[in-house]
């Protein structure tokens, strides 16, 4: 176990103003009271770790992160449990998934333990954050920035790795059951590119396309491979998956451009118990568009850490729409999603060891 110094906090938040934030929490605009920070230096390595008061980062004006843009993070949520327990759902993923960020950025490696005790750290300071309706949980954004001041492109040589908590309700705000999806003109990454790896500009350059698709009425963008512009790929922050007539399921392979996700990775798991046969493979968007015509595709869903399992129910692209079976949730969505959030919050068994209690 990492030994963090302890900074006392001057002002943490009443009571009263807590618990109105945990009645009505959104996503990611209330924040908790206490931060971690650690310090990596090219002579020293990782020192300093320290759990503080959650405040602003003082940075100077040529701090690298600010100019060549090293900055990585990772998202996982803390979960209450029926006996008034707190877990964490595969944070040691997270953690090798943010090492795989940062060899990609050119950034230092952190410890996956680490890692895990700072998520862990700063859930046991903030414990009293984490809501207990059902659908919330306590949002953990781990990240790291470059922090020399220099002008010069090559890796830094300091680096500050911070871990933040917040409260989180629905990740869409409309609450539909299915959400409505804009294929983007725009390509989100290409092979050799920085597409595999969870860092700010990936999400900066997807932000013009999120924003056509919401003016057109729709929740959220879907990308399309760079060179032939046809293959499925990924939505602005998750991963897809396509449900079929014959219990097939699958999704686009991770090829280089597609987040390697980790709700991804477990649903993969959790529908070849319910007897799926799911396949890593391309599929074209031509192909997705006769296949909703024709019955073969029974239902679509996203998934991530913010959204868990979202149904997709239609599909746009320029002035052509196509609806997804009955354009609700699907019943495969939906008994994924029960069974994943089951074992998340220990509700059900979990052999496959993913849950970490922490409190």
């Amino acid at each position: 176990m990492t030994i963090f110094a302890r900074l006392p906090h001057p002002a943490p938040t009443p009571a009263d103003a807590r618990a109105a934030v945990l009645a009505a929490p959104g996503f990611g605009t209330n924040f908790t009271d206490h931060m971690i920070t650690i310090d990596w230096s090219e002579a020293v390595g990782w020192h300093n770790a320290t759990l503080g008061p959650r405040r602003p980062i003082a940075l100077d004006p040529a701090a690298s992160v600010l100019h060549y843009a090293q900055e990585i993070f990772e998202g996982l949520k803390a979960y209450p449990t029926a006996d008034g327990g707190i877990t964490l759902f595969r944070p040691e993923a997270n953690a090798a998934r943010f090492n795989a960020s940062a060899r990609r950025l050119a950034m230092p490696e952190l410890p996956d333990g680490l890692f895990v005790d700072a998520c862990r750290e700063l859930v046991l300071a903030d414990r009293d954050w984490v809501p207990t309706q059902d659908g919330a949980s306590l949002y953990l954004r781990p990240f790291m920035i470059a922090t020399e001041a220099f002008l010069g492109v090559r890796p830094a040589k300091a680096y500050k790795f911070i871990v933040i908590a917040s409260p989180a309700g629905n990740y869409f705000k409309s609450g539909a059951p299915a959400v409505s999806i804009w294929v983007s003109q725009y390509t989100r990454a290409a092979p050799g590119g920085t597409g595999a790896a969870k860092c700010g500009g990936n999400y900066a350059a997807s932000l013009v396309p999120q924003a056509e698709a919401m003016a057109k009425g729709h929740d959220q963008v879907v990308f399309l491979d760079a060179a032939e512009h046809q293959w499925v790929e990924e939505l602005g922050g998750m991963n897809l998956y396509f449900v079929f007539a014959d219990g097939t399921m699958i999704t686009p392979p991770l090829s280089g451009t597609i987040l390697p996700g980790i709700t991804r990775d477990s649903l993969m798991a959790l529908a070849r118990e319910e007897g799926l046969t799911v396949r890593e493979e391309r599929y074209s968007l031509p192909q997705w568009r006769a296949d909703a015509a024709s019955g073969h595709l029974l239902e679509c869903f996203a998934c991530g850490t913010a959204a868990v399992v979202t149904s997709v129910g239609q599909v746009t692209e320029g002035d052509a729409s196509f609806t997804i079976g009955g354009g609700g949730p699907g019943q495969v969505a939906g008994k994924l999603k029960e069974r994943l959030v089951a074992i998340q919050r220990g509700a059900a068994p979990d052999p496959h060891g993913w849950v970490m209690r922490v409190a």
